[in-house]
């Protein structure tokens, strides 16, 4: 997408999307600071895995650490797993809503504030590296952004005052564009469809790198933990996840 058509772009959705708070009309803001405020980030996560036993932080449990032989071999199976907010919440939902699929960019900075929110109320170790679940190249020219990318960059710039973590944008690839996985209706389908579709640049040494993995919204989770078998496989060290919300759940 060329800077003129962009731009483009951004005068029509501020023409037909006015900047007003999404929860109280508020002019001048997608999310004034004090609808900000009422959303609550979760004080309390479960693992990642098999979405009931309460953990610290969203650690893996250890009934699913032992199903997937993670003393063995530690490799595709995630360190933990937060997600910030309800789904159920009506600000965060029609935010999530407007940020993937009319095209508001701004959006990530809100988003990524109660990403960072949420992050900051765990004990979590700091990455060395974030790395946002990529699109592929077709979606990529269709969106005109990654949002997942968006959401790690704000993350990168403020999580840690007056200092960034490094993001790694590019150390995964998506090489097979797969159907949304919302549209997939069952999970052993989800598992499918995203089986093999990202691959790592052979060019970023991740060996023993705690590395933060953000995507907008995660529904069976497949999606993260096609990613961490890769980083895992490649020499990366604790691999976390942290999305907006879970779209679906067994909570």
């Amino acid at each position: 997408m060329t800077r003129f058509s962009q731009k483009l772009k951004k005068i029509i959705i501020d023409t037909i999307f006015p900047i007003k708070c999404i929860s109280c009309n508020t002019e001048g803001f997608w999310i004034c600071s004090r609808c900000q405020l009422k959303i609550a980030t979760r004080d309390e996560h479960v693992c990642g895995i098999c979405e009931k036993t309460i953990t610290p932080d969203g650690r893996t449990c250890q009934a699913c650490k032992k199903h997937t032989g993670f003393s063995k071999n530690r490799i595709a199976i995630l360190d933990g797993f937060i997600d910030a907010c309800e789904y159920s919440n009506p600000t965060v939902s029609k935010a999530v809503h407007l940020f993937k699929y009319r095209f508001i960019p701004d959006l990530h900075i809100p988003l990524g504030d109660l990403l960072i929110k949420a992050f900051q109320k765990t004990n979590l170790p700091l990455p060395d590296i974030i790395v946002p679940v990529p699109l592929h190249q077709k979606r990529l020219r269709w969106r005109g952004f990654n949002q997942s990318e968006l959401l790690a960059n704000h993350i990168s710039k403020n999580l840690l005052p007056n200092s960034e973590i490094e993001i790694c944008p590019n150390l995964l690839s998506r090489i097979k564009n797969t159907s949304p996985q919302m549209k997939v209706k069952d999970y052993q389908s989800r598992q499918q469809n995203i089986a093999n579709a990202f691959c790592l640049s052979p060019n970023i040494e991740i060996k023993n790198k705690t590395i933060l993995l953000v995507d907008d919204i995660a529904t069976t989770g497949s999606t993260i933990n096609e990613c961490v078998k890769i980083l895992k496989k490649s020499g990366g060290g604790d691999v976390f996840a942290i999305v907006i919300a879970r779209q679906e759940t067994k909570r």
